[in-house]
């Protein structure tokens, strides 16, 4: 019996379809639980982009969600009951996909209203900032576009461009900001390429 050989590009797609499982069993688990989220991070910038241009969509390797920190144990429990295994690694709570799982591709939590990292200029932004998309609660534009901004990695930068060039975000944004996320937004919309 010979080995199937799989090439790059299609196990690309199958690693991109993974993530939407895992981001559909974790919002369904959580919306049948009855515990309040919403999505953020690469998937939400998907959303919002898809939005405008399916085509601007890039993927992403895991599943970031917002909870209330009070929800914490409830999260939990709806996203262990479909497979999910809690750890606390490198202070981030994160749900990796069964023991072969990875936490580079699992479900990372964030808490509203408390920073991700100690320096952050803003906290997460509360539940309130976030809406129902077609499968799942996303978290707001607005919301969005402060989480990347106070992030600020390399990636963060990339979903803000990909954000400007697709049209969501424009010259009248960094007025709607605090200086110094309106100076990072600033510093993209002039120079998008780089």
């Amino acid at each position: 019996m010979s080995e199937v050989v799989v090439n790059g590009w299609e196990r690309a797609l199958m690693a991109a379809e993974k993530v939407k499982e895992r981001l559909r069993r974790a919002t369904a688990a959580l919306d049948a639980a009855g515990v309040p989220y919403a999505v953020v991070g690469g998937n939400a910038v998907a959303e919002w982009v898809a939005r405008v241009d399916d085509e601007a969509v890039r993927n992403t390797r895991d599943v970031d969600l917002l909870v209330r920190r009070g929800d914490f144990a409830a999260a939990r429990s709806a996203l262990e009951a479909v497979g999910f295994l809690y750890h606390y690694l490198m202070d981030v709570d994160v749900f990796i996909d069964g023991p072969q799982g990875k936490p580079s591709g699992g479900v990372h939590l964030v808490f509203a209203g408390q920073r991700v990292r100690a320096g952050d200029e803003l906290p997460c932004p509360d539940l309130d900032e976030s809406e129902r998309a077609a499968e799942f609660q996303v978290v707001s534009l607005p919301a969005l576009v402060r989480m990347k901004l106070t992030s600020w990695r390399l990636k963060d930068r990339v979903h803000l461009i990909d954000m400007i060039q697709v049209g969501l975000l424009d010259a009248s944004w960094p007025a709607r900001l605090p200086p110094p996320l309106a100076a990072r937004l600033q510093e993209l919309l002039d120079n998008p390429n780089g």
